[in-house]
């Protein structure tokens, strides 16, 4: 699968009707109204539809946001291979939401179009190193079977410490549920 292809698939579900309209004011309520506000200026879009839409859950939000963070960006991975992980879940989820942000979000922590184009490619791309390879195969074997085999583990935990392993099945993972949120909602893409 190519990233055109991946925008593609998700571009069949934009002219989906969302199914929770996004939130202003009344919706969201002031405090999550703020943040929003202030998550749409970081991202650079008008209205980022993902916080709009969440927002709507009140406390909930909050709480999934504080979560997020600590995952990213204040994880212990590396901001370089977090976002790597981020975009092959993205990838292999054929998620665009979350592809676009982490593709603009990638470029800042040093992702360029060539290595973008190697995590498309996945784990079997010559260019990659056996750290670097350890990491792209366990998203694919996390997200492909929600399981990692003992070969993969023992090769992830060749580059990564317990901690970080723990966070590495939570960044997955987490991806991987916001992906099936963000479809399941369809929720629409911030930069058509």
């Amino acid at each position: 699968m190519t990233e055109s292809s991946n925008h593609t698939a998700d571009d069949r579900g934009a002219r989906t009707t969302p199914r929770i309209p996004t939130g202003r004011l009344k919706e969201l309520g002031p405090v999550n109204w703020v943040i929003w506000r202030i998550l749409s200026k970081a991202a650079g879009a008008p209205d980022a539809h993902l916080f709009s839409t969440l927002g709507r859950t009140g406390g909930l939000f909050r709480g999934w946001l504080h979560y997020s963070g600590s995952l990213m960006p204040g994880g212990k991975i590396s901001r370089h291979e977090t976002e790597m992980i981020i975009l092959r879940v993205a990838h292999l989820r054929e998620c665009a939401y979350e592809f676009d942000h982490h593709t603009r979000l990638g470029r800042r922590a040093g992702i360029d179009a060539a290595e973008l184009a190697q995590i498309i490619s996945g784990p079997a791309d010559a260019g990659w190193n056996s750290r670097r390879r350890a990491i792209l195969t366990a998203v694919d074997e996390l997200v492909t079977t929600k399981d990692l085999t003992d070969s993969t583990w023992a090769q992830l935990a060749a580059h990564f410490d317990a901690r970080r392993l723990i966070e590495f099945t939570l960044l997955v993972a987490q991806y991987d549920s916001l992906a099936t949120t963000i479809g399941t909602l369809r929720v629409q893409r911030d930069f058509p």
